[in-house]
């Protein structure tokens, strides 16, 4: 990625799809080029929340809802330390953002962590298209960044796929560090960090568990150093086929709790051999409908996810850890959202309980990873 911060607001725009589409319109944010996967973002709200989330690295996310920037940016919002989205695409930018919490406007903040990207094109076209044709990967290009459209085109179709993509040690912690809990501590979890946000452990911690968040290569000596009473597999970006399983087939082999979202999910899926796939445009939003068809109830959730679990809904399946089933499905598309052990204190959705930003519909599954880890201690 190439930027510059100056003259923004009048500078053009194009954005390049990989099979040729062009759309024009203005700069929003930094000036110059970005490259990555386009992808729709169907959530009316949760824009910082959105742009934040680790899991959305090496994509340019095209949010449908036309008007964005109007509550602004504020200092306690963010669920990482940085911007991780690779452009940002919307319809009408607010001109004057209002809200009480606000410290700067989205452009502003977009400009300032060189985020590429571009306003007043026909966003709801986009999302058709892409809805159609699937994600695909695309360039962004502003300012003196724009050339010939062949050009253009061809440095888009030579850019990287998702597909086979192994992104979680990039955006993982470092170095370990300790979210303590709130009032008395109950539980040690230890959480591996594909990409995790601020607010998920945070719940936990709400809930009595001291959470150390650990790096994405950690090992099941120093996972199990700390004596849990569970671990935690987190949300991240990238093709799971490309992850690493020896955490997770260590954690299941002793018995521990564990609790997998989103990216976690997926790797639990693929330790009890099932396999993955690329959705043809993922889910991304806030507004989500998942059945648990443990209790027939639907909550609407928040998804980011471009990838899959594939694994038969109509019947428990024998895996190397006992017995699974689909816990949970989507009602748009009959995704699998969800897996179960059976013989074993193990679960995972595909979506986000923590609802930064979403719907708190399914923050219970917190309080069911403590009942596990209760239930382990009995």
């Amino acid at each position: 990625m190439t930027t510059s911060t100056r003259g923004a607001a009048q500078a053009p725009a194009v954005l390049v799809l990989e099979d040729g589409r062009t759309f024009r319109g203005r700069a929003y944010g930094a000036v110059g080029e970005t490259f990555g996967e386009a992808v729709f973002n169907t959530g009316m709200t949760g824009y910082q929340e959105t742009l934040t989330d680790p899991s959305y690295h090496r994509q340019v996310v095209v949010m449908t809802a036309p008007h964005i920037g109007n509550t602004g940016v504020n200092d306690e919002d963010d669920e990482s330390k940085r911007i991780w989205v690779a452009g940002y695409v919307v319809r009408d930018p607010a001109r004057v953002p209002s809200n009480w919490r606000s410290r700067r406007t989205l452009d502003e903040e977009l400009t300032t962590q060189g985020v590429v990207g571009i306003s007043g094109i026909d966003t709801r076209a986009l999302t058709r298209h892409l809805r159609e044709r699937g994600a695909m990967r695309v360039g962004i290009f502003s300012g003196g960044a724009i050339a010939d459209d062949a050009i253009l085109l061809a440095r888009v179709q030579e850019s990287p796929q998702m597909t086979g993509a192994n992104l979680s040690a990039e955006v993982a912690t470092a170095e370990s560090y300790v979210v303590p809990a709130i009032g008395t501590k109950r539980f040690t979890v230890a959480a591996l960090d594909l990409g995790i946000k601020g607010m998920t452990p945070h719940r936990m911690a709400e809930r009595g568990i001291e959470v150390h968040v650990l790096p994405a290569t950690a090992t099941p000596e120093e996972v199990y150093a700390l004596q849990p009473d569970g671990v935690f597999l987190s949300n991240g970006p990238g093709d799971p086929a490309t992850a690493d399983l020896t955490v997770i087939k260590a954690v299941l082999e002793r018995k521990t709790p564990l609790f997998g979202i989103c990216f976690g999910n997926q790797l639990l899926g693929r330790a009890l051999g099932f396999g993955t796939y690329k959705l043809k445009y993922g889910h991304r939003g806030i507004n989500q409908p998942v059945q648990d068809r443990s209790t027939g109830k639907v909550e609407v959730t928040a998804h980011n996810h471009g990838f899959a679990v594939d694994a038969p809904l109509d019947k428990v399946s024998d895996t190397p850890y006992g017995r699974a089933e689909v816990s949970h499905v989507c009602l748009n598309d009959n995704v699998v959202e969800g897996l179960q052990l059976l013989d074993q204190p193990a679960f995972s959705v595909q979506y986000h309980p923590e609802a930064a930003a979403g719907p708190h519909d399914a923050a219970y599954l917190f309080d069911r990873f403590v009942s596990l880890m209760e239930g382990q201690r009995a």
